[in-house]
């Protein structure tokens, strides 16, 4: 990639519009912060209600948008999924449609004691907004409407079509999102989709994500008696539920770490340089622990297949009773890569723990989902145009990268528009903390993107569709 290059006069009013937005974007965004829209069936869904409700009013705000709404789809099982926002203006003079994608949806803060913050109170420390969503992905939502208003101010981009997809459930699985492709596939056809979900190299250098792991997570359960025993009577003769599930899940990997169920592949990839020391500072391994797996760091990440275990339904230990447990659930997260069906990744999964079970323990899964792995096709036009539009606005070349997360519903919008390009950007960094408590923003770093999105966008404007 050549080096950054002077804007036009044109540009730099766009990076001054930009600038001088800077202040209401970062409000906007705190005050989107404060609802704690976390869309798991557990909370409350008046709380992701309203935050769709704050975006839609935020959308109408830009006066840029013929038309705005709020609406629903059906999940496969026939429940409404969440609210999304949908706003659209068609393009004039023969210019491209582009479709800017976030989600307002958020995950649940976890155990508070471990925020340094208040989850959804917006706080800024140093050059960081701290909060649930700051970053994952209200700051997606608001990236673009602040690269939308300074085009408006502009006028950068006056015949340039658009529709704004700020979805409401991504953070749990984006149940109904290909119902609401099917039931709004001409507001939202487009030539360029650009997905605002994804993380930057560091805080200083860009980057553009052209491959994701895709997923299969599903809930596990182990079970060895019809009834809870006296664990001093009949423990060391009856295998208890936790023991055989802790048997069967240590099956999953060898003692490198690394994922050993047959059918479960990688690809092969180059990758940047990435060392284990950052590696260790990014994800924060305690003093003596290694890392695992083998080949190179980024291999592990983008290219590789990975398997965790994120949750286990089992009495705590405040409430533990001196009895052997007839059963246990577990929740298994598998990220596939790039190159393999989610669907034969959790069909090989599922063959491994079946065929592994000790002491003839009963086995049940189900409560499964899963989303298809994704590659971007690097050789069209607006892959080269968002790459120079990130390099002009960071001052820095940008990196293509592989991200070790899945945004599954990428599938999804390559089988409904196959014709169009997709660019995956995003406003997260290596200590944005996305998922975990303490997650943050760094503002330099939204700055960056809002301009690289408005530069990105103006120079599509130029073009004829």
């Amino acid at each position: 990639m050549a080096d950054p290059r002077p804007l036009s006069p044109t540009e730099t009013r766009l990076a001054d519009a930009v600038q001088a937005g800077l202040p209401a974007a970062i409000a906007d965004l705190g005050r989107l912060v404060r609802i704690p829209s976390v869309s798991w069936a557990a909370f409350d869904p008046a709380h992701v209600q309203a935050s769709a409700e704050a975006v839609a009013a935020l959308a109408r705000g830009t006066g840029v948008f013929d038309e705005v709404r709020v609406s629903r789809a059906a999940q496969p099982s026939g429940e409404p999924g969440q609210p999304a926002v949908l706003a659209t203006r068609a393009a004039r003079d023969g210019r491209p449609t582009v479709l800017l994608y976030a989600h307002h949806d958020v995950q649940p803060p976890g155990d508070e004691a471990h925020w340094e913050t208040r989850p959804f109170e917006p706080t800024v420390r140093g050059e960081r907004l701290h909060g649930r969503g700051a970053a994952d992905d209200k700051a997606g939502v608001m990236a673009h409407l602040a690269a939308v208003r300074a085009l408006a101010e502009t006028g950068a981009a006056d015949g340039l079509g658009l529709a704004l997809f700020i979805e409401g459930e991504e953070e749990f699985g984006s149940r109904s999102f290909s119902a609401f492709l099917a039931q709004h596939r001409t507001e939202l056809a487009a030539d360029v989709i650009v997905v605002a979900d994804s993380d930057n190299w560091d805080t200083t250098t860009p980057a553009l994500t052209v491959s994701l792991r895709g997923n299969a997570t599903f809930r596990l359960t182990v079970s060895t008696l019809d009834h809870a025993s006296h664990s001093g009577l009949y423990g060391g003769a009856v295998p208890d539920a936790m023991l055989a599930a802790v048997r069967l899940l240590a099956t999953l990997h060898d003692d490198r770490g690394s994922v050993a169920v047959e059918g479960l592949r990688s690809r092969d990839a180059e990758t940047p340089e990435y060392d284990e020391e950052r590696l260790r500072d990014e994800a924060g391994l305690l003093d003596g622990v290694t890392p695992i797996g083998v080949g190179s760091v980024p291999s592990r990440l983008w290219s590789q297949p990975s398997i965790t275990v994120t949750g286990i339904d089992a009495p705590s230990v405040a409430n533990a009773s001196n009895t052997l447990l007839p059963s246990v659930s577990v929740r298994v997260s598998t990220r596939v890569a790039p190159g393999q069906s989610a669907r034969e990744a959790f069909e090989a999964v599922e063959r491994h723990l079946r065929s592994h079970a000790p002491f003839g323990a009963r086995i049940e899964i189900d409560d499964v989902d899963a989303g298809d792995p994704f590659l971007v096709d690097t050789s069209g036009w607006a892959v080269e145009e968002a790459e120079r539009a990130m390099t002009d606005a960071w001052g820095a070349p940008a990196v293509r990268t592989g991200i070790g997360g899945s945004i599954p519903f990428i599938s999804d919008l390559v089988r409904e528009f196959p014709d169009a390009q997709i660019l995956v950007t995003g406003v997260e960094d290596p200590d944005s903390r996305a998922h975990s408590p303490n997650e943050s923003l760094h503002l330099g770093v939204f700055h960056r993107a809002v301009l690289a999105e408005a530069l990105l966008l103006a120079r599509i404007a130029e073009r004829t569709a």
